[in-house]
């Protein structure tokens, strides 16, 4: 992947918005870039796990939104998930777990930071909505971009 998030801004400054920096990386993917499908979550993963077993992801970047419950929706399960159907990767607005399993697999993973317990009771999910949380708004269909410098939205493809 040829693009970084800081030339990204520096050449595309009136189209990127940029997610406050909150998110750390955990997968083992560090740099990751693709469309975007969004997901409400109540902060139980069962819509998560259904998406990212039944879809395929190519190109594709899930993002979460759980309103930054101290409960973990992605662990080291969530991940497989994700790798065997060709998702690039997550960024959950939430917390994941199973960190030293999830640095190991070959998918993105940006979260606000760990937690150990998950949320057991079931309840479904909202897929394609427009998602609000660190300054910003996605919508499903938008660009995104992270690496090491943070993470960034666009309404379209952002060339180099």
């Amino acid at each position: 992947m040829k693009f970084y998030t800081a030339d990204l801004c520096d050449k595309y400054p009136n189209e990127v918005r940029v997610l406050e920096p909150l998110f750390k990386s955990y997968g083992g993917a560090k740099k990751i870039m693709g469309q975007i499908v969004t997901l409400k979550l109540p902060g139980n993963n069962k819509s998560l796990a259904e998406l990212l077993k039944t879809t395929n992801g190519e190109g594709k970047i899930v993002v979460i939104d759980v309103d930054a419950q101290y409960t973990a929706v992605v662990g080291d399960n969530m991940m497989k998930f994700a790798l065997e159907n060709n998702w690039a990767g997550m960024v959950v607005n939430g917390y994941v777990r199973d960190t030293k399993n999830t640095k190991e697999i070959g998918v993105g993973l940006f979260a606000l930071g760990t937690c150990p317990c998950k949320t057991i009771e079931p309840d479904e999910g909202e897929l394609h909505v427009s998602l609000s949380f660190a300054g910003i708004t996605c919508k499903e269909g938008d660009y995104l971009y992270a690496d090491r410098d943070g993470i960034i939205l666009s309404e379209s493809l952002l060339e180099m």
